[in-house]
């Protein structure tokens, strides 16, 4: 599986973006897809994940109302639609897929991926 993320940038505290994420590849063999994210110096942090389907959504307490998840099946994509946006959204933001069973938060149960886009909050 080969994803691609784009969509990052420069914004302002309380703006908004969205990032998109394209799959291609074995996307059959999937729980799911989602994303997280790293700011320098800290752990990967879960954002958001979908069910294959879309019709499970999860997200990181940080984020919850702010950030939305969905899904197109018929391009094997993602988007995460981000608003009031704040500084501490500063990161390198990665999509992944699901590729085991299990608690959607947890990063070792995504088994490919993207090479992260980086979102830049000022204040």
């Amino acid at each position: 599986v080969q994803l691609q993320a784009s969509g990052g940038g420069l914004v302002q505290a309380g703006g908004s973006l969205r990032l998109s994420c394209a799959a291609s590849g074995r996307t059959f063999a999937t729980y799911g897809m989602g994303w997280f994210r790293q700011a320098p110096g800290k752990e990967r942090e879960f954002v958001a994940a979908a069910s294959w389907s879309g019709g499970n959504t999860y997200y990181g307490d940080s984020v919850k109302g702010r950030f939305t998840i969905s899904r197109d099946n018929a391009d094997h994509a993602e988007f995460l639609q981000m608003n009031s946006l704040k500084p501490e959204d500063t990161a390198v933001y990665y999509c992944t897929v699901k590729v085991y069973s299990g608690s959607y938060y947890n990063p070792r149960l995504y088994g490919y991926w993207g090479q992260g886009t980086l979102v830049t909050v000022s204040s």
